[in-house]
């Protein structure tokens, strides 16, 4: 069968609430190809975080994976390199070997890494997937429809989104060289593209499963069976134009629910492999190999950090006591899975109430105890973070229109911004980036704290991020309800 032949299939969903905008043949079981390799990342991601394995262990390259076809990032039999650049491989260059390599570092075996995928696939609710094989080449049985990948797609985001910055990268080192993109092309072209996934095999098509955000909008689309790489970037655009103008401008944001950690497949603890020698008078001995895809007893993450508590300003420690130091002793005391998650954890944990932010802003204005004597701070700075140093006394100063302004460096492309919200007052903008910096103090510490007066009001806006801390700024915050976009260099 021909590329031009393959079934056509397509969805539209709005990722912040997980509704169908548009479908098309979406339930309909077709060839996934190397979208499949989102369910293989995405099991990878839940080992690491779960201590299974680690993103700096050594994998042994087998003669299995090393002769998958292309794509392929080029690994030998025999040869070691650390799994973070599998996952770059296969998430960058869609590299096959890299694929097998993933599933036989977890598993032990690329059928028993499959059953794994198999019940992820069903704890996230993709009911008419199958999947056979790591990578995504043909296999009699191995199939999905538009809709699970959709899915999918809308879990990858949102269940690891410390790693969904690997997807939006137009290249990348992967150990042995550096890799480009296959989807470079609609990254580049549709405005707001950040991901995810293509796929390509002659019985498949042409796939796609993409991701794109603007304004606080995300859309999630999947193509299958286009007719080429031009032609399917083409109508992935159309249908992502579709989504962004049916999708309402506000909405709450409703996460999907993250799939209960089931742990390694327990059903073959082991698997044995005799090769023998195709001549044997030359070799009569039968080689075994053992394959240990048991749990791990022990976890290989790094201990987590232990949190330290921030320094306040004395104003600032009176008026916020009960409230923050709640904040810090459920983050002291929250047991977490990994480092990565800790940062998440810690942001989300315990929400800013309105009373603490209006102590904190009337705090700023309060007088200093007579005991300290700080440099004058102007009116017109106003701490990023409650942790970022101590408050100074404020000097006298004409009344005028401050516009609020913190330390800011331009140094390692920190020229992009997030905007929280337009407000009518100044009073009402100073408060929400109070109560957002309080709430956010892992991404947003360091940052240009800015009000901006326009002719519809005062926006209120963190400046002076790299765009990569921009986008897990306004991750986080949308996974807690809060409105948040992001603004690129002027």
């Amino acid at each position: 069968m021909s590329a031009m032949a393959a079934p056509y299939a397509a969805m539209v969903m709005d990722s912040r609430n997980g509704e169908v905008i548009h479908s098309d043949n979406a339930d309909t079981r077709l060839h996934p190809a190397s979208l499949t390799k989102m369910m293989t990342l995405y099991v990878v991601f839940e080992a690491v975080q779960n201590g299974e394995i680690s993103m700096d262990t050594k994998v042994r390259i087998s003669q299995k994976a090393a002769a998958e076809p292309p794509s392929k990032l080029g690994l030998r039999a025999g040869s070691t390199i650390q799994l973070r650049y599998l996952v770059r491989a296969a998430a960058i260059k869609s590299a096959n070997d890299a694929a097998t390599a993933l599933a036989e570092a977890i598993s032990g075996s690329e059928a028993a890494f499959a059953r794994r995928m198999n019940r992820t696939a069903k704890a996230i609710g993709m009911t008419r997937t199958t999947f056979k094989n790591a990578h995504g080449l043909t296999e009699s049985g191995h199939l999905s429809t538009a809709r699970d990948m959709t899915i999918l797609g809308r879990h990858v985001l949102y269940d690891y989104p410390q790693y969904y910055n690997l997807f939006s990268r137009r290249s990348t080192d992967a150990g042995i060289k550096t890799v480009a993109h296959t989807n470079r092309r609609f990254l580049d072209s549709y405005a707001g593209a950040d991901g995810i996934k293509t796929g390509y095999t002659r019985a498949a098509g042409f796939n796609l499963t993409a991701s794109a955000e603007r304004g606080g909008e995300r859309i999630i689309v999947t193509v299958f069976g286009g007719n080429s790489t031009a032609s399917r970037n083409a109508q992935v655009a159309k249908l992502m134009d579709l989504g962004f103008k049916k999708a309402p401008s506000r909405m709450a944001l409703r996460t999907p629910r993250k799939p209960p950690y089931l742990g390694p497949d327990t059903s073959a603890t082991t698997e044995t492999v005799i090769a023998r020698s195709q001549t044997p008078s030359t070799n009569t001995r039968a080689k075994s190999i053992r394959v240990v895809a048991a749990a791990v007893k022990t976890s290989l993450r790094p201990t987590a950090r232990p949190v330290a508590e921030p320094i306040l300003p004395d104003a600032l420690v009176a008026e916020l006591k009960q409230d923050i130091q709640s904040v810090l002793e459920d983050v002291q005391t929250a047991e977490v899975q990994d480092v990565a998650a800790t940062s998440a954890q810690i942001a989300l944990a315990t929400p800013v109430s309105e009373a603490t932010v209006d102590a904190a802003l009337s705090s700023e204005q309060a007088a200093p105890s007579a005991s300290v004597k700080p440099v004058v701070r102007p009116r017109t700075l106003v701490l990023a973070s409650a942790t970022a140093r101590q408050a100074a006394p404020a000097a006298p100063a004409p009344k005028r229109e401050a516009e609020v302004v913190t330390r800011i460096s331009t140094s390692g492309g920190r020229h992009w911004g997030i905007n929280v919200g337009r407000f009518s007052s100044r009073h009402a903008a100073e408060k929400a980036l109070l109560k957002t910096a309080l709430a956010e103090m892992a991404t947003l510490d360091g940052s240009l704290r800015k009000i901006v007066n326009g002719s519809r009001g005062f926006d209120a806006n963190f400046m002076g991020l790299t765009r990569d801390s921009a986008d897990l700024a306004c991750r986080r915050l949308q996974a807690r309800q809060v409105t948040c976009f992001m603004i690129g260099p002027s």
